[in-house]
């Protein structure tokens, strides 16, 4: 089966839309996914900037939540501006990875849908045991998360998306290379995926 790298980063909006779409467009066209959470803020402090893009310039930023606005009143999908922008997204990355791949998909979901969906602060830590609980999954991964191996494993990840060229979320990386950027770029990203 054909694979396409989804790289997403719990504080990014478009990667709500993303997430909430893929498996079953992945499906439609025989891909295989591969879900990759990272952080932005270390490539964003490369470049400079010490916040998010959307709140340097503030018409973009203005531009961009009515945007998701109107994407999720289209698409039926529950959306609430949660509070602070962006948020810390360290933990629910760690957590992320230290679910069993074949369920971070569901993770992922459910803490996107908790804070673009319904507001929540994704760093407070009864909020990801609550996940965790609603999901059946075990409590102590949230130990498991604290571990040295997945703080390494996600330090190597936002690594190796800084390495392959990677400036922002949802990005979607073929495995010739190819990166597509953007909620918008999915569609494109999987039929490209499945023509090579």
């Amino acid at each position: 089966m054909r694979h396409l790298d989804f790289w997403y980063e719990f504080a990014s909006t478009y990667s709500y839309l993303a997430v909430l779409r893929i498996e079953a467009l992945a499906r439609e066209a025989g891909v295989a996914l591969r879900w990759r959470p990272f952080l932005l803020g270390p490539i964003f402090s490369a470049q400079g900037w010490l916040n998010s893009p959307f709140n340097l310039y503030p018409a973009k930023g203005r531009y961009m939540w009515r945007d998701l606005e109107r994407i999720c009143a289209a698409r039926g999908q529950p959306f609430t501006r949660p509070p602070g922008f962006p948020q810390n997204s360290l933990h629910a990355a760690r957590l992320a990875l230290a679910v069993p791949e074949a369920r971070r998909p569901d993770f992922s979901r459910a803490v996107f849908v908790a804070q673009f969906g319904f507001g929540k602060v994704i760093s407070d830590e009864t909020l990801l045991a609550g996940v965790l609980a609603e999901l059946d999954l075990p409590a102590d991964l949230l130990e498991k998360s604290k571990s040295d191996p997945i703080r390494a494993l996600l330090r190597e990840e936002t690594e190796t998306a800084k390495k392959i060229g990677l400036f922002g979320a949802p990005s979607f990386v073929a495995a010739d290379g190819e990166i597509f950027w953007g909620d918008d770029r999915l569609e494109q990203a999987l039929d490209w995926r499945g023509r090579a």
